[in-house]
């Protein structure tokens, strides 16, 4: 009914809830420890895909990750404006697989996760975390929570990408300078 159009659901032993845009099948897992807290946040997500998410392949130069961790942020802002009653099922559904440690967590630093994940953790169960970003950082977690099109998740995933994937040089030339140091020290 959330999806306003015939769509067929099945239930399957998976890892996560998903929606094929072009299929339109929406997949919900058979877990036995989740609730309808659960189950609710899990359907109003995937609805929010079937309702928001274009049946369009994404650029080639964005890989997959990047554009979900950004559409799932839009789809579940347009759902809980779509269904206001929605808000609470989202919050009460990610709360508890917070406390179940569902994205793993426990004993992680978290400040050492790329932006990529902390975004996507900031967008789920942000409320439920002590998250900081730099002033680069803050930017474009604004063009995530600003993207009301497709069109504007693609430029917010761009711009996510590209920034991890300098940070990831970065350390990789620090690395590399680190350890020519270490050599030249051992060699004196």
């Amino acid at each position: 009914l959330l999806a306003t159009e015939d769509i067929v659901v099945e239930h399957k032993q998976v890892e996560t809830a998903q929606f094929n845009v072009h299929t339109r099948v929406l997949i919900l897992p058979l877990w036995e420890k989740a609730s309808n807290g659960v189950y609710d946040m899990l359907v109003g997500h995937e609805v929010g895909h079937a309702l928001f998410t274009p049946d369009q392949d994404p650029p080639k130069n964005i890989p997959h990750q990047f554009m979900n961790v950004v559409e799932d942020a839009r789809i579940e802002k347009l759902m809980k404006r779509k269904y206001q009653g929605l808000a609470k099922s989202f919050r009460c559904g990610y709360n508890e697989l917070y406390d179940q440690d569902f994205f793993e967590l426990d004993g992680e630093d978290i400040s050492s996760f790329n932006l990529a994940d902390r975004a996507n953790l900031y967008f789920k169960i942000g409320s439920f975390l002590d998250l900081s970003f730099s002033t680069p950082e803050k930017e474009i977690i604004d063009l995530i929570s600003n993207a009301e099109t497709f069109t504007q998740t693609i430029t917010a995933a761009e711009a996510l990408y590209n920034f991890c994937k300098q940070e990831q040089e970065k350390q990789k030339e620090f690395l590399e300078n680190t350890e020519q140091a270490k050599l030249d020290f051992e060699n004196d």
